[in-house]
C-alpha cells in the first residue's frame, strides 16, 4: 500500500511540475490546472491563497473553467474576501463562454440573489443553458424549477426528463430525484424496483438523502428484498454524513433494540402483553435474530397467562408449525379462546378453521358467525372474508352489495386480498356498477403489497386495456411477478406470454415450463394448455399418452377446453385407444358448457354418427349454438347445412351469410366455400373477382380445396387473368395436400409434352427435392429446357445455376446472358439479379448505372430484393444521386412485403435517422422482423438494442441469444459480440475458451474488432496459449483495418518488442494513427511519445495537448 502511496505521490508531483511551467509560460489551462493543484493539495501543499491567484490568471485569460472556480473563491472567501457582486461577474462570463458549470451557478445567482437581485426566470433561463449543455447539475436545477413551478409551468414529466439526464450522466443529486420519482409516480409510472436501483447508485456515490431512502427500501422491502443489517447500515451512512432523516430512522433502529431489551424485562417480569411482544420480536426480528422456537415460548407463556393476542398467535403457530411441530387440533383450541377473548384476528382465523374443516366439522354457518364478529371488531382479514361469504353465499344468503361494502373497508384498511378482491367487483359489477378504472386502482395497489392474484388481475388489465392503456410488455412484468409467487393462474398466463409473444419474445420452451408449473399447481387451464404442448411438441417432445392424461385431469376439473381435447383425443386415438361413445360423451359436457368449439364437435358426431345414433336435426341445433358463439367451424358447418339441407330447409342465402362470417374470422374452409357461392351465384349474385379474392385467402392459409380452385382461377381466367405457371404451382400444393382434384389437374401440367412452364416447375421439384430425391443435374436440364423454351422463370434459375455452379460447373458469363433474356422479358427477379451482376461484374463490366436502372425495373415491378437493392443505390449513390428519403421509401416497401434485408436497413434507417426522424422504438420493431425472419445482420442490430435498451428495455440475457443466432449464421460482426459476452459473463457464464474461438472467426472473417481481440487472447493467454507473435500478427491486421485500439496495440508491441523488433519510429507512427482516430489511449501514449522523445523529437507542448485530449476523452 505504502509503494502505492508513493507512485502517487510522485505522479502527482510530476503533474504538478508540467502545470507551474505550463502556467508560468502563460497556458490558462495550465494556470487553470495549478490553481486546483493549489486548491486540493495535489502534488504540493495546499494553499488557498496561491490557488485564487493562479485562478484568477487563468480567468484573465479567458479561460472558463478558471473563471468558474474564481467565482466560488469569491462566493465562499477562499483565498480572498467574499465578494458576491465578483462572484456573480465572474461566474456570467463562465456562462456566457458557454460554461454549463458556469451556467448552473449564474442561475443559483439568480434565485437566490447572490451578488445581484433575485430573479427567478432568469434563474430558470440560465438552468435550461446549462442543462441543454449537458451540465448535470444544470439538469438538477431545472427538474426543480418544473417540478415546483419556478418561472415556468409545473411540469412533472419534464422534471423526470431532467432528472433522468442528469443521473444517468452520473449526478448523485439527479439520481435520488429519479428513485424519488419512481417511487412516488412522479412524472412517471411507480416502479419500485427502479426507485431502489436509482437510490442504490446515489446512495453509493454519498448522497446522505439516498442512502436515507435506501435504508428505507430495505428495511421494508421497497423494490428489493427485506434486509434489515443493511437498512441499518446505510442508515449510519445517512446519519454520519448529518441528514436528519437518516439520524432519525438510525434512532428508530436502536429504538427497536432498546424496545426488545424492554419487552424482554416485562415479560421475564411475568408480564403478558411483553411476553406476547416478545414473542412478535423474536418471530420478525425486531430488535433481535430471529428465533421461531423463542417466538413460541414466549407466545405460550402469553396464551397460558390469558393473553388473547397470544393466544391467537399460539395457533398460528400450531397450524403452521413455527417453532414447534404442526397440531392443527391445538390450533383450533388456542384460535377458540382468543375469539372468545374477542380478539378479531382470532375471530377471523376461528372463521377459517369452520369454514375448512380445521380439525373440527365444517360449519360454513358458525365460519360467517366469526367472520362477522372479526370484521365488526376491525381486522381487515376478517373484513374481506365476510366479503367472500356475502359474495358466494357461505353460511348467510348472497348479498352482493354487503360483499362489495365490507371488501371496501378490507381494501381502506390495506388488506390487499379484499383490495383484488375490490377490484373485481368494480370490474364487473358485483354489488356496484362496473368501474374499470377503479378497477384497475385497486389491483395496482393489491399487486404492489405482493397479492399474486392481484398481480395476475394487473396483468390483464395492461394486456386487455381495462382502465388503462394497453402495455403488453407491463401485463408480461406483472404476470412473471404472480408467476413467481406461484400463483397457478400467474404461472397459466406467463406461458400465455411466451407461447405467444405477449410483452416478450416467443419461447416455446419457457411457454411449456411454465405451463408444467401451473398444472401441477391445479390450474385446469395451464393442465388444458400443457396437453397441448405435449401434443403438438410445443417447447418440448411431443408425448401423446401425456397429452391424453393432462386433458384428463383438466375435464375432470370441468375445463371445457380440456373436456373438447378430451373428446378429440378419443375420437382420434391420441394417446389413447379410439373410442367415440366417450369421445361423444367428452363433447356433450363440453358443449353443455358452453364450450363453441365441443358444440361444433357434438355437431359433427350427431351428423355422422360418431359415438351416437344419426341425428341431423341435432347435428343443426349444436351447430347453430357453436356458430351463434362465434365459432367459424361451427359457422362453415352452419352454411353448409343451409346449403344442402341437412337438418333443416335448404337456404341458400343464409348459407351465404354463414360461409361469410366464418370466412370474415379466417376459417379457409368457409372462404374456400364463399369463393364457390361468388363463383356459382350461390346465395348471392355472381362475382368472379370476389371468387378469385376468397380462394387466394384459402388457398394461402394451405386448405387444399382453396388451393386446387385458384388453379383453377388462373388456369381458366376466372376472375383474373390467365396464368398457367400459377395455376401449375397452386396445383402442386393442393396435390400435395391430399386433394383429388388438385392431384388430378397437376398430372394435366407435366413437361413431357413440352410445356415451358411445366419444365421450370419440375426443375423447381428436382433442385427441392419436392416429389422426388433432390437431383441438382436434372434440375439444371429442367431449367434448360425451360429457358430455351422461353419460360422467363426457367431462365432466371438457369442463370442461377451458372452463377453458382448448381448441377452444372460456374459460368458468370452465361449467368448474365440468361439474366438478361429473362430480364428485357419483364421478369422482376431476372431484372433484380442482373442489376447484381452490373453492379458487382458479375460475367459483364461492371457499371452501376445500368444497375441502378434494372434495379429500378425490378423493384417497380414489385421484386423485394429489387427494392432493397434500389434502397440501397439510393442511400449510397450507386448509379445515382444519393437520396435517403427515396432509400427509405423503398426500404419501406420490401420490408413490408416481408424482405428481411429490407426490414433490416428499414430499421437501421429509424436508428440513424436516414431519410426519416429517428425512432429507436421503431428501429427495434423493424431489426426484431429481420432477425426474426433469419437475416444476421438484423439479429446483430437486435442484440446491440437489447444490450444498450434502444427502443426496448435493457435484457442482456436476450442480447446474448441474438448475438448467438447472428454468429452461429456466420456474421461476422455477432461473432465479435457473442466473443465478447462470453469472455465478460455478460448474459451467460464466463467462458474464455469460447470467447477465444468466437473472436477467431470473427477475426478470421475480417472484422478489425474481433482481430484486435484475438490479438489480446494471444497476448494475454485468454482461453488459449500466449503467443506474443501471433499477437502482433492480429493487431497488425486489426490496426491496418482502421480499428483505433488494435492500433494503440500494435504501437506498443513496437515500442516495447512485443511478437517483433522494437521500433520506436513505427510505435509513435500507430500511435499517431491511433490518437488522430479519437482512442484516449492512443492520445496518452502519444503524449508520453512527445514528452520522453519515443521514435519523434521531444515537444512538451504537443504532449500537453495529447494529454488534455486523452482527459477529455
Amino acid at each position: 500500500m505504502e509503494k502505492e502511496i508513493g507512485i502517487k505521490e510522485k505522479k502527482a508531483l510530476k503533474a504538478f511540475r508540467r502545470y507551474m511551467k505550463l502556467a508560468e509560460g502563460g497556458n490558462s489551462n495550465g494556470q487553470y490546472n495549478l490553481g486546483c493543484c493549489y486548491s486540493k493539495g495535489f502534488g504540493t501543499t495546499k494553499d488557498e491563497e496561491k490557488a485564487f491567484q493562479w485562478y484568477m490568471k487563468s480567468a484573465e485569460g479567458g479561460n472558463v473553467n478558471g473563471q468558474n472556480n474564481l467565482g466560488n473563491c469569491y462566493r465562499d472567501g477562499i483565498g480572498t474576501e467574499k465578494d458576491e457582486e465578483k462572484a456573480f461577474q465572474w461566474y456570467m462570463k463562465s456562462a456566457e463562454a458557454g460554461n454549463s458549470r458556469g451556467q448552473k451557478y449564474l442561475g443559483n445567482c439568480y434565485r437566490d440573489g447572490i451578488g445581484t437581485e433575485k430573479d427567478e426566470e432568469k434563474a430558470f433561463q440560465w438552468y435550461m443553458k446549462s442543462a441543454d449543455g449537458g451540465g448535470i447539475n444544470g439538469q438538477v436545477y431545472l427538474r426543480y424549477c418544473y417540478e415546483n413551478g419556478i418561472a415556468t409551468e409545473k411540469d412533472k414529466e419534464k422534471a423526470f426528463q431532467w432528472y433522468m439526464k442528469s443521473a444517468e450522466g452520473g449526478n448523485i443529486n439527479g439520481q435520488f430525484n429519479l428513485g424519488y420519482c419512481y417511487e412516488n409516480g412522479i412524472g412517471t409510472e411507480k416502479d419500485k424496483e427502479k426507485a431502489f436501483q436509482w437510490y442504490l447508485k446515489s446512495a453509493e456515490g454519498g448522497n446522505n438523502f439516498g442512502q436515507n431512502n435506501l435504508g428505507t427500501c430495505y428495511r421494508n422491502g421497497i423494490g428489493t428484498e427485506k434486509d434489515k443489517e443493511k437498512a441499518f447500515r446505510w442508515y449510519t451512512k445517512s446519519a454520519e454524513a448529518g441528514n436528519s432523516r437518516g439520524q432519525n430512522n438510525l434512532g428508530n433502529c436502536y429504538h427497536e433494540k432498546k424496545a426488545f431489551q424492554w419487552y424482554l424485562k416485562l415479560a421475564e417480569g411475568g408480564d403478558r402483553d411483553g411476553q406476547f411482544h416478545l414473542g412478535y420480536c423474536y418471530e420478525n426480528g425486531i430488535g433481535t435474530e430471529k428465533d421461531k422456537e423463542k417466538a413460541f415460548q414466549w407466545y405460550l407463556k402469553s396464551a397460558e397467562g390469558g393473553n388473547n393476542f397470544g393466544q391467537n398467535s399460539l395457533g398460528t403457530c400450531y397450524r403452521n408449525g413455527i417453532g414447534t411441530e404442526k397440531d392443527k387440533e391445538k390450533a383450533f383450541r388456542w384460535y377458540t379462546k382468543s375469539a372468545e377473548a374477542g380478539n378479531s384476528r382470532g375471530q377471523n382465523n376461528l372463521g377459517n378453521c369452520y369454514r375448512d374443516g380445521i380439525e373440527t366439522t365444517k360449519d360454513e354457518k358458525k365460519a360467517f358467525q366469526w367472520y362477522l364478529k372479526s370484521a365488526k371488531g376491525g381486522d381487515r382479514e376478517g373484513q374481506n372474508n365476510l366479503g367472500n361469504c356475502y359474495r358466494d353465499g357461505i353460511g348467510t344468503g348472497k348479498d352482493e352489495e354487503k360483499a362489495f361494502q365490507w371488501y371496501i373497508k378490507s381494501a381502506e384498511g390495506g388488506n390487499h386480498f379484499g383490495q383484488n378482491n375490490l377490484g373485481t367487483c368494480y370490474r364487473n359489477g358485483i354489488g356496484t356498477e362496473k368501474d374499470k378504472e377503479k378497477a384497475f386502482q385497486w389491483y395496482t395497489k393489491s399487486a404492489e403489497a405482493g397479492n399474486n392474484r392481484g398481480q395476475n388481475n394487473l396483468g390483464n388489465c395492461y394486456r386487455d386495456g381495462i382502465g388503462t392503456e394497453k402495455d403488453e410488455e407491463k401485463a408480461f412484468q406483472w404476470y412473471m411477478k404472480s408467476a413467481e409467487t406461484g400463483n397457478s393462474r400467474g404461472l397459466k398466463k406467463l406461458g400465455n406470454c411466451y407461447h405467444d409473444g405477449i410483452g416478450t419474445t416467443k419461447d416455446e420452451k419457457k411457454a411449456f415450463q411454465w405451463y408444467l408449473k401451473s398444472a401441477k399447481g391445479g390450474d385446469r387451464d395451464g393442465q388444458n394448455n400443457l396437453g397441448n404442448c405435449y401434443r403438438d411438441g410445443i417447447g418440448t417432445e411431443k408425448d401423446e399418452e401425456k397429452a391424453f392424461q393432462w386433458y384428463i385431469k383438466s375435464a375432470e376439473r370441468e375445463n371445457i377446453n380440456g373436456q373438447n381435447n378430451l373428446g378429440n383425443c378419443y375420437r382420434d386415438g391420441i394417446g389413447t385407444e379410439k373410442d367415440e361413445e366417450k369421445a361423444f360423451q367428452w363433447y356433450m359436457k363440453s358443449a353443455e358448457g358452453g364450450n363453441h368449439l365441443g358444440q361444433d364437435n357434438l355437431g359433427n358426431c350427431y351428423r355422422n354418427g360418431i359415438g351416437t345414433e344419426k341425428d341431423e336435426e341435432k347435428a343443426f341445433q349444436w351447430y347453430m349454438k357453436s356458430a351463434e358463439g362465434g365459432s367459424i367451424n361451427g359457422q362453415v358447418h352452419l352454411g353448409y347445412c343451409h346449403e344442402n339441407g341437412i337438418g333443416t330447409e335448404k337456404d341458400k342465402e343464409k348459407a351465404f351469410q354463414w360461409y361469410l362470417k366464418s370466412a370474415e374470422g379466417g376459417n379457409n374452409f368457409g372462404q374456400n366455400n364463399l369463393g364457390n357461392c361468388y363463383r356459382n351465384g350461390i346465395g348471392t349474385e355472381k362475382d368472379k373477382e370476389k371468387a378469385f379474392q376468397w380462394y387466394i385467402k384459402s388457398a394461402e392459409t394451405g386448405n387444399s380445396r382453396g388451393q386446387n380452385n385458384l388453379g383453377n382461377c388462373y388456369r381458366d381466367g376466372i376472375g383474373t387473368g390467365k396464368d398457367e405457371e400459377k395455376a401449375f404451382q397452386w396445383y402442386i400444393k393442393s396435390a400435395e395436400g391430399g386433394n383429388h382434384f388438385g392431384q388430378n389437374n397437376l398430372g394435366t401440367c407435366y413437361p413431357e409434352a413440352g410445356n415451358s412452364r411445366g419444365q421450370n416447375n419440375l426443375g423447381n421439384c428436382y433442385r427441392n427435392g419436392i416429389g422426388t430425391e433432390k437431383d441438382e443435374e436434372k434440375a439444371f436440364q429442367w431449367y434448360m429446357k425451360s429457358a430455351e423454351g422461353g419460360s422467363i422463370n426457367g431462365q432466371v434459375h438457369l442463370g442461377y445455376c451458372h452463377e453458382n455452379g448448381i448441377g452444372t460447373e460456374k459460368d458468370k458469363e452465361k449467368a448474365f446472358q440468361w439474366y438478361m433474356k429473362s430480364a428485357e422479358a419483364g421478369n422482376s427477379r431476372g431484372q433484380n439479379n442482373l442489376g447484381n451482376c452490373y453492379r458487382d461484374g458479375i460475367g459483364t463490366t461492371k457499371d452501376e448505372k445500368k444497375a441502378f436502372q434494372w434495379y429500378l425495373k425490378s423493384a417497380k415491378g414489385g421484386d423485394t430484393d429489387g427494392q432493397n437493392n434500389l434502397g440501397n443505390c439510393y442511400r449510397d449513390g450507386i448509379g445515382t444521386e444519393k437520396g435517403e428519403e427515396k432509400a427509405f421509401q423503398w426500404y419501406i416497401k420490401s420490408a413490408e412485403r416481408g424482405n428481411i434485408n429490407g426490414q433490416f436497413h428499414l430499421g437501421y434507417c429509424y436508428e440513424n435517422g436516414i431519410g426519416t426522424e429517428k425512432d429507436k422504438e421503431k428501429a427495434f420493431q423493424w431489426y426484431m422482423k429481420s432477425a426474426e425472419g433469419g437475416n444476421y445482420l438484423g439479429q446483430d442490430n437486435l442484440g446491440n438494442c437489447y444490450r444498450n435498451g434502444i427502443g426496448t428495455e435493457k435484457d442482456e440475457e436476450k442480447a446474448f441469444q441474438w448475438y448467438m443466432k447472428s454468429a452461429e449464421g456466420g456474421n461476422i460482426s455477432g461473432q465479435f459480440h457473442l466473443g465478447y459476452y462470453y469472455e465478460n459473463g455478460i448474459g451467460t457464464e464466463k467462458d474464455k475458451e469460447k470467447a477465444f474461438q468466437w473472436y477467431m472467426k470473427s477475426a478470421e472473417g475480417g472484422n478489425h474488432f474481433g482481430q484486435n481481440k484475438l490479438g489480446n487472447c494471444y497476448h494475454n493467454g485468454i482461453g488459449t496459449e500466449k503467443d506474443k507473435e501471433k499477437a502482433f500478427q492480429w493487431y497488425m491486421k486489426s490496426a491496418e483495418g482502421g480499428n483505433s485500439n488494435g492500433q494503440v496495440h500494435l504501437g506498443y508491441c513496437y515500442e516495447n518488442g512485443i511478437g517483433t523488433e522494437k521500433d520506436k519510429e513505427k510505435a509513435f507512427q500507430w500511435y499517431l494513427k491511433s490518437a488522430e482516430g479519437g482512442n484516449s489511449n492512443g492520445q496518452n501514449n502519444l503524449g508520453d511519445c512527445y514528452r520522453n522523445g519515443i521514435g519523434t523529437e521531444k515537444d512538451e507542448e504537443k504532449a500537453l495537448r495529447w494529454y488534455m485530449k486523452s482527459s477529455e476523452g
